[in-house]
């Protein structure tokens, strides 16, 4: 199938009103993992490379992206490749070359009218290279080297009137929003805002993004997508599930030594997770 686009498949899920899932790529094997889990869940997805990838992979962004691309193009379901969570200008002006159709430039660490400057300007890059266009307004906290943030703390959620204005002077096509989640969480604890959800949709006109969904418990997902989420990022949970069917492989078998007998068991794990979150954003 040909690769699809972040923005076409981001559309058609918000005029269904379903969540469309997207999920970090660290691995080949997670990128076939998304793949698989996707197809039998007979849902599009979306495959994120994160700056944090990159930099795992020595600063080259361009393999890891031509590798996800190739699995998106043998898959039987719609896939799109989206460079996510980019504050570098170098990594942001390589992601039209390296065959990305989106990225997510996140300038949310800085104050309102620096993030507002900085958005601005990498939107109307992006636009100009024909990039769908991604950011973030508010902290959702649980990044790496991020110092440690309640998800609950005043002034960390997205302020709905403050989002409007954003949206407006910055030009995004989507906007990550902090409404409870976090990113990196391993337990599944997460509470919402509903309420602030719906708000936010109704006040921003363009698709609302919901990062650190990991952590999210699966009613609270459906919950908010129906309150007005569209775009489910979705990254530790495949980790999760990688690390324990690794332990369990090299636990049942100590000597072994051909990595394939535990990433086989790892990328099935993985795609377990995909289908089951895909199934929860998309069907409710």
């Amino acid at each position: 199938m040909t690769l699809a686009t972040t923005g076409d498949l981001v559309s058609a899920a918000r005029d269904a009103g379903r969540g469309l899932p997207a999920f970090n790529v660290i691995s080949l094997e997670h990128a076939e993992a998304i793949a698989a889990g996707a197809e039998a869940a007979a849902s599009a997805a979306v495959l994120q490379i994160s700056q944090n990838a990159v930099k795992f992979h020595g600063g080259r962004v361009g393999p890891l992206a031509r590798a996800a691309a190739e699995v998106a193009r043998g898959s039987s379901v719609p896939l799109a490749l989206h460079l996510d969570h980019v504050d570098d200008g170098a990594l942001l002006h390589c992601a039209a070359d390296a065959g990305f159709s989106s990225v997510m430039f996140d300038a949310s660490a800085l104050p309102y009218e620096e993030n507002v400057k900085a958005t601005a300007e990498a939107a109307e890059w992006a636009h100009r290279n024909g990039l769908w266009f991604e950011a973030e307004l508010g902290r959702v906290g649980g990044k790496p080297g991020d110092p440690p943030l309640n998800a609950h703390a005043p002034g960390v959620r997205t302020d709905p009137g403050e989002a409007s204005a954003y949206a407006a002077a910055t030009g995004v096509d989507a906007l990550a929003v902090a409404v409870g989640s976090s990113h990196a969480m391993t337990e599944r604890s997460a509470t919402l805002d509903h309420a602030l959800i719906g708000r936010l949709r109704t006040a921003v006109p363009v698709p609302l993004v919901l990062h650190g969904s990991s952590g999210v418990p699966d009613t609270e997902l459906s919950a908010a997508v129906a309150a007005g989420m569209t775009k489910i990022n979705i990254g530790t949970a495949l980790n999760i599930a990688f690390s324990i069917a690794v332990r369990e492989a090299l636990a049942a078998d100590p000597e072994v030594v051909d990595p394939r007998r535990c990433l086989a068991s790892a990328r099935d794990a993985m795609a377990a997770t995909v289908t089951h979150f895909t199934r929860v954003v998309t069907d409710g």
